[in-house]
């Protein structure tokens, strides 16, 4: 086991906790003319990071690691702020890309480090959460009428 790997795997898993959260405020106080899209969206999206965050802890008990699993680990370890809870529909989107960019930066850096200590299968959970992550900044940025980074 590679302290070093745990330590980025446990990056993630106090990231995704914190999106979670964040995705569900964004979900519960969207308003607007875009309230249905987005609603729905935000729903999806924090469906799916609760997924991540299970994925990436339970890789870390397999890999003999303990995943951190307290609100205040999650805060302090993660790449990506809570919500303020005064965003603005548009903003909630524009945070959720500019976080995708945090979460993929820490992804890139997991499957290094995964990649160094000749770990493939931890290699191949991040970069399919990478890939998710990519796809759904794109469908984003669409959304707010923007072209790709």
């Amino acid at each position: 086991m590679s302290t070093s790997l745990i330590k980025e795997m446990n990056v993630q898993v106090s990231t995704w906790s914190v999106m979670y959260t964040k995705l569900h405020n964004y979900h519960w106080y969207v308003k607007g003319h875009q309230f249905f899209t987005l609603h729905a969206k935000f729903e999806e999206l924090y469906n799916e990071a609760t997924t991540h965050m299970d994925e990436i802890a339970e890789r870390v008990l397999t890999l003999g690691g303990n995943p951190v699993a307290t609100l205040a680990e999650h805060l302090e370890q993660s790449v990506i702020k809570e919500a303020t809870g005064n965003e603005k529909s548009d903003k909630m989107v524009e945070t959720i890309v500019n976080d995708f960019d945090e979460i993929m930066s820490s992804l890139k850096k997991g499957m290094d480090e995964a990649a160094k200590n000749g770990d493939d299968m931890t290699e191949d959970l991040l970069n399919a959460i990478y890939q998710s992550v990519e796809k759904h900044q794109w469908m984003l940025n669409a959304f707010l009428g923007e072209d790709n980074k």
